[in-house]
């Protein structure tokens, strides 16, 4: 591995834990626990928690939560030369939300069995039809973010 692919894989570690506390700070709301951190240039535009329950919006996911945060504190709503981390495979509309947002980079932890529109369920990344391609990788702190959504449900059954 290359210094180049340390100093990456630090900084994904680094905005993953910030995520990881955003969605400890989701749990603690009862809220399912994602958060997510929007980075461009190494600072922070915009973040976020699920929250629809707490907000009574049914599109109040970590990740869209970051990105209206980000598209005001930018004064835009798109977000060219980002990167957005979250702790869970974005689900459809997420996935949407972030083409059109042109973010360029997506960073997440743990797969979404159920519902993961990048790779677990759909693979809408791939698709040939959007005028927008985000790069993505997977699987940093996949074990910390997969534990907190385990620990979560098991608690609410």
């Amino acid at each position: 591995m290359t210094s180049e692919n340390d100093a990456l894989a630090g900084q994904d570690e680094k905005w993953m834990a910030r995520a990881l506390d955003l969605a400890a700070r989701a749990a603690a709301e009862g809220e399912v626990p994602v958060g997510a951190v929007l980075v461009r240039n190494g600072t922070v535009l915009g973040e976020g928690y699920n929250s629809p329950i707490g907000s009574r919006d049914p599109s109040a996911h970590a990740e869209i939560n970051a990105l209206r945060c980000a598209a005001s504190a930018a004064g835009n709503y798109r977000l060219p030369g980002s990167t957005l981390y979250v702790t869970i495979e974005p689900c459809t509309m997420c996935v949407g939300a972030l083409i059109h947002a042109r973010v360029e980079t997506l960073v997440f932890g743990a797969r979404e069995p159920r519902a993961g529109a990048v790779v677990s369920r759909l693979e809408l990344m791939a698709a040939l039809h959007y005028n927008h391609r985000i790069q993505w990788r997977e699987g940093v702190l996949a074990t910390r973010c997969g534990d907190l959504m385990r620990t979560f449900f098991r608690s609410r059954r």
